[in-house]
């Protein structure tokens, strides 16, 4: 029989997954397919405690509800739908309503702005006076309430659930209150009645993207605007360790034109979309910069362990969801560059690992043929991943042959 104080002193493990959007989602099920694989003694559907951001709450609320990484891999990447297929586009829906709405509204706003410049001229210009149709934009120009009846029929069938209070392990899912700006974890008491789904759309409704999120007479909205990954939330819970995966990384330019993954230009020549885009990537980095350097001051007894993507591949930055190829090559990406990864610091983890009963798989990590496809399947190499080790292998075949004529020129002389 066990005794109940080993019980007591088994380590807590958490996992903490940000935001990104879809691509930042289908970035974490690449990335968490590859740690599955390279360590032995963790269950990613058995963790103590799950905590999830944006696209991070769909990907964590799965794992929780027991969907394993090879089904998150074939479902949502592969488009092997199971039982419920799923289509990026429930994530952008018009805002059809909100927009109407807002429209309804332009014969009084402008009925308003032009009373008070009749009233009083001298106060303002009629431009002026004109600037209170700003009110007429919508609040967010897409409608995300398709993905949560989309989770909810996916959470209501074969033994999944869309309750908080029902799951075997615990499951935060953080917002941010629009009026009070506070943060707010769904799944913790006094919110844990809301519906699993209802909460995945409040963390995914980015502000301007989409419309904030009505939820028991409060609004909501994504939650990074507070942080990138809420990983405290997970050492409050108990945690001892806690793994992070974050796909949000505002790209590196200059580096990346030395890599060869964008051109001189491509970023400021690619329009506001990704302007902004690198913008906000900028506040939320430097910030979860700031809360890992937290994280050690405050929970010193505690282990974190972040992968991320390197700042100079802008392969992730500029795919596209739509695209069903783009998806797959983002995944396959992050799979491999979190195996390299670890791979890298193998030494520097395994001793981190071995304290909580995992150990690291570097006879896995270290062949080098092994993808997401031949992982699952035994399948051949994705098209992608074939065509890009044979330029490597021509590439240095090039580099060789050149060396031997170098060599010999030397020798003639």
């Amino acid at each position: 029989m066990t005794d109940t104080t080993d019980l007591q002193s088994a380590p807590r493990i958490g996992l903490a997954l940000g935001g990104g959007g879809p691509l930042g989602g289908i970035y974490e099920i690449g990335a968490l397919r590859a740690l599955d694989e390279a360590l032995d003694g963790l269950d990613f559907n058995d963790i103590d405690v799950y905590v999830g951001v944006n696209s991070g709450s769909f990907v964590a609320a799965n794992l929780a509800n027991q969907m394993t990484t090879a089904q998150l891999c074939r479902i949502f990447v592969r488009n092997e739908a199971e039982v419920h297929p799923f289509h990026p586009e429930v994530f952008y829906r018009p805002a059809f309503r909100e927009i109407g709405r807002r429209l309804l509204s332009v014969p009084g706003l402008m009925s308003t702005a032009l009373q008070r410049f009749v009233n009083n001229p001298y106060d303002q210009s009629l431009l002026e006076a004109l600037t209170i149709l700003a009110q007429a934009a919508p609040a967010g120009l897409f409608d995300n309430e398709g993905l949560h009846e989309y989770l909810k029929r996916a959470f209501t069938m074969l033994g999944r659930s869309n309750d908080f209070r029902q799951l075997k392990r615990s499951l935060y899912i953080v917002a941010a209150d629009v009026e009070s700006t506070d943060a707010v974890c769904f799944g913790a008491p006094g919110f844990d009645h809301v519906p699993i789904s209802k909460a995945i759309q409040a963390s995914t409704a980015s502000p301007g993207l989409y419309v904030p999120v009505d939820i028991d007479g409060r609004y909501y909205v994504d939650g990074t605007l507070r942080k990138g990954l809420h990983a405290s939330v997970a050492f409050e819970d108990g945690a001892d360790l806690v793994f992070a995966v974050n796909p949000q990384v505002p790209i590196d330019a200059s580096a990346a034109v030395r890599a060869g993954t964008m051109k001189p230009g491509e970023l400021t020549r690619s329009g506001m979309p990704h302007l902004l885009s690198q913008m906000f990537r900028t506040m939320v980095y430097s910030r979860m910069q700031s809360g890992i350097a937290q994280y050690t001051r405050d929970y010193p007894d505690k282990d974190i362990l972040l992968f991320e993507p390197t700042r100079d591949d802008a392969k992730l930055f500029f795919s596209n969801v739509f695209s069903f190829q783009s998806r797959r090559m983002v995944c396959e990406h992050a799979y491999q560059m979190t195996r390299q990864d670890l791979l890298n610091r193998a030494d520097e983890l395994e001793p981190k690992l071995a304290k909580y009963g995992i150990k690291l798989r570097r006879d896995r990590l270290e062949d080098e043929q092994r993808t997401i496809s031949t992982s699952l399947y035994g399948e051949m190499l994705p098209l992608y991943v074939a065509k890009g080790r044979k330029k490597q292998a021509e590439k240095g075949k090039l580099a060789s042959g050149l060396e031997n004529v170098t060599q010999l020129f030397s020798r003639a002389q």
